[in-house]
């Protein structure tokens, strides 16, 4: 802005020029005549070395297996046939070669039944991981 001194010394501004300017720029931009710019905002994707890419995809592999075992476990202990008659065993055996050896049918339903609902839970799990994974 320019400024102007009067005749007895003191320095006034020019501001009718500065709002004439402002008003014409108001008013352009009411009817259109002026655009305002967009911004344009660019997203730099991280750069990922090959490495850590394969890093990645061997857990996902990793979590495909495992997925994939429970399934297979799932499906045989659907198969398993307890009877009540008494001819079905369970064993547990350690790595001593202790066992444990019964042929009690409850029993038997009892495990069987903890064992399917927590290996389903535990599928559960990794599917809700492999579909949260990001490469």
């Amino acid at each position: 802005m320019e400024t102007k001194t009067k005749s007895n010394g003191v320095a006034k501004r020019q501001t009718a020029t500065v709002k004439k300017e402002v008003q014409n720029k108001l008013t352009n931009e009411a009817i259109g005549k002026t655009a305002v710019p967009e911004k344009k905002v660019t997203v730099e994707k991280p750069v990922i070395n090959l490495d850590e890419r394969i890093q990645k995809f061997e857990r996902l592999r990793g979590l495909a297996n495992q997925r994939e075992r429970l399934t297979e476990t799932l499906n045989e202990l659907t198969k398993f046939n307890y009877n009540q008659d008494g001819s079905s065993s369970f064993y547990i055996r350690d790595s001593r070669h202790l066992e444990f050896k019964t042929t009690n049918s409850n029993l038997i339903k009892l495990v069987t039944t903890h064992l399917q609902s927590t290996l389903e839970q535990r599928k559960s799990e990794i599917e809700d991981q492999i579909v949260q994974f990001e490469l």
